[in-house]
C-alpha cells in the first residue's frame, strides 16, 4: 500500500494532462474559487495516485477507466487508515465524482462505479458564532491591542465588515480602493462568482474611512483597501493571529475565529426576527439548508437561556 504520503509520481502524463482540463473547466465554465480548485486538486491526486498503484497499472487512463466497486471500497478503507475523517473523505469524493463526470463527457470513461459510491455519513458541524457582548469586546480589544494607530483602525474595519455585513474573510480584504468610500449597499463576489447585495450599516463606512485615513500607503483604485504592515495586501492569517491574542484576553475559545464573526453576523439576525431567505441572500449561500443550520444555533441559544431561567428548568 501506499505511504501516508501519496506518491503523486505515480500519476500518468495522460491523468495529470485530464487533471489539468478539467481543473480550467471548473474555473472558467462554474466559476469554482482558488482554494476549490485547490482541493480538487490535492483530492483527485491522492486517489489517482492510489488507483494506479492499487491496481499495479500506470499507463494512460486504463486504471480510471477499469475501476470497480471493489477498489472504491479499497480507497476508502486505505484514506480511513491514514486518519482522513468522514467529512474529510466525503469531501474527496465529492470531487472524484465530479472528475469523474467529466472524463465521462470527453473520454468516453465509464464512471458507474464511481459514482455509485456512498459517501460516508457524519454530523454536520453547527456554526459557532459569538454572544453579542463577546463579539463587540473582540472588536474594542483589537483596537487596543494594536501598537499603531492606524493598524488599530485597519482591524476594526476588518471586523466590523465580518460582523456588521456579514463578509467572508477573503471578501473583506478583496476590496480595493474602488470601493471606497463604501456605498450604502455594496455589490460583493462570493463563492462561485455569485454576486450579491450587501446593506453597509454606517458604523462599517465610518470604521473604513478612519482607517483609509490612517492608512500610510496610498490606494489606488485597483489597489487593495487593507494592508499589512509594509504595504502589502493584507493577509487573512494576521487577522486570524489578531484575534487568537484577543481571544486568548478575553477567556473566548478556540472557535472565537474571523469566520466565527459572520457566524455571528446571521445568529444575531436572526434572533432579531430575521427570515432565513434574507439571511441567505445577505450571506450569499446558495442553498438554503446551508443557512438553515442557524436555526439549529438559535434554538439551542433559547434552550440556554431557558434553562438558565426558568425555575422549574
Amino acid at each position: 500500500m501506499m505511504s501516508q504520503r501519496s506518491d503523486l509520481t505515480l500519476i500518468s502524463p495522460a491523468i495529470r494532462d485530464a487533471m489539468q482540463h478539467w481543473l480550467s473547466h471548473e474555473r472558467a465554465l462554474k466559476s469554482a474559487a482558488d482554494n476549490t480548485l485547490s482541493a480538487y486538486a490535492t483530492d483527485v491526486a491522492r486517489f489517482t495516485a492510489f488507483m494506479a498503484e492499487h491496481s499495479g497499472d500506470r499507463q494512460g487512463l486504463a486504471p480510471l477507466a477499469a475501476i470497480a466497486t471493489r477498489d472504491m471500497r479499497a480507497w476508502m478503507a486505505h484514506e480511513r487508515s491514514r486518519g482522513v475523517s468522514s467529512r474529510s473523505l466525503a469531501r474527496a469524493l465529492c470531487a472524484v465524482k465530479t472528475f469523474f463526470r467529466w472524463l465521462a463527457e470527453r473520454h468516453a470513461l465509464e464512471p458507474t462505479a464511481v459514482l455509485l459510491a456512498r459517501a460516508p455519513k457524519f454530523e454536520r458541524k453547527l456554526p459557532r458564532p459569538l454572544a453579542e457582548d463577546a463579539a463587540h469586546d473582540m472588536i474594542k480589544t483589537l483596537e487596543i491591542q494594536a501598537q499603531e494607530d492606524w493598524i488599530a483602525a485597519r482591524d476594526v474595519a476588518v471586523l466590523t465588515l465580518l460582523y456588521g455585513c456579514g463578509l467572508r474573510i477573503s471578501e473583506a480584504l478583496g476590496l480595493t480602493g474602488a470601493d471606497h468610500p463604501l456605498p450604502e449597499v455594496l455589490r460583493i463576489t462570493g463563492k462561485g462568482g455569485k454576486q450579491r447585495l450587501v446593506p453597509v450599516l454606517p458604523v462599517a463606512r465610518a470604521a473604513l474611512t478612519r482607517y483609509a485615513d490612517l492608512c500610510p500607503f496610498h490606494i489606488g483604485a485597483k489597489d487593495p483597501i487593507f494592508r499589512g504592515k509594509r504595504g502589502g495586501a493584507l493577509g487573512p492569517g494576521l487577522v486570524q493571529k489578531s484575534m487568537r491574542i484577543a481571544r486568548m484576553q478575553l477567556g473566548l475559545p478556540a472557535s472565537a475565529t474571523p469566520h466565527a464573526m459572520r457566524h455571528s453576523f446571521a445568529t444575531h439576525l436572526l434572533s432579531a426576527g430575521g427570515d432565513l431567505r434574507t439571511i441567505q441572500e445577505l450571506l450569499g449561500h446558495a442553498s438554503l439548508s446551508t443557512t438553515q443550520s442557524y436555526t439549529a444555533v438559535d434554538t439551542a441559544r433559547l434552550m440556554d437561556v431557558y434553562n438558565a431561567a426558568h425555575p422549574k428548568a
